[in-house]
């Protein structure tokens, strides 16, 4: 069962129901859009909630965001304990491993949400266009982080996207395409109904995560743009 006991203001799903993957995105948008107006709950963060799930997690959405210290997932989504499965990478680049956690969360954890979190002025993606610009590549085991986001860039440029934003959006879609292309198991459970995977841009000084694209929310990104949380590309 899944339980979100401090559901005081009516944020949760059915106390008996297990979320679905639309039920998780609009529990993300409200805790953003807290955040974003002060006003946060911080739900799932006491003594209760620690016993609660302590012989058990059932968190309702699996997160693979960038390492940066400013996005941390569980206060810009003003979410607790037990509520989100935190992958997190420099400039959110894909290996085996991230690749197994996340299929973790979904498949054995009950995940019905994955969201890939980029975020503006991203350092790995800033350093992957300096050094397509200029030959230079960092030292050491950063080059690999910068690597793997140079295709992001080059997509992005190919396409006559050159402006900052853009290329965070284009790496952003693209760590969600290559997520699918390599996870068969997530696939399957997106064109069953019973995921689905959507990235989001995470803006520093205001604190808004904003929909760049989702794969198997149609209905959901709808209600995102009535909402007022307008998409900075439409979702896919």
């Amino acid at each position: 069962m899944w339980l979100d006991t401090n559901n005081s203001h009516g944020d949760a799903p059915s106390l008996n129901k297990a979320p679905t993957p639309r039920d998780a995105f609009e529990l993300l948008l409200a805790g953003n859009q807290r955040f974003v107006n002060s006003a946060p709950e911080h739900p799932n963060q006491d003594a209760t909630r620690r016993s609660e799930i302590a012989p058990s997690q059932q968190p309702f959405a699996v997160m693979f965001g960038c390492s940066d210290s400013r996005l941390a997932a569980e206060i810009i989504f003003d979410r607790g304990l037990g509520d989100l499965f935190v992958v997190r990478t420099a400039g959110h680049v894909m290996g085996p491993e991230v690749l197994g956690s996340i299929e973790y969360g979904v498949d054995v954890l009950g995940s019905p949400l994955v969201v890939v979190l980029g975020h503006d002025s991203c350092g790995a993606v800033a350093a992957a266009c300096s050094a397509l610009e200029n030959g230079m590549t960092p030292a050491g085991y950063i080059r690999d982080v910068v690597e793997r986001v140079t295709p992001s860039v080059l997509a992005a440029r190919a396409a006559g996207r050159v402006e900052p934003d853009e290329i965070l959006a284009e790496h952003i879609r693209h760590t969600v395409d290559l997520l699918l292309d390599r996870s068969r198991m997530l696939a399957e459970k997106v064109a069953a109904g019973k995921a689905a995977v959507v990235g989001l841009c995470y803006r520093l000084a205001d604190g808004s995560a904003q929909l760049v694209t989702s794969r198997g929310l149609d209905a959901a990104v709808w209600d995102c743009k009535e909402s007022g949380v307008t998409p900075i590309i439409n979702g896919r």
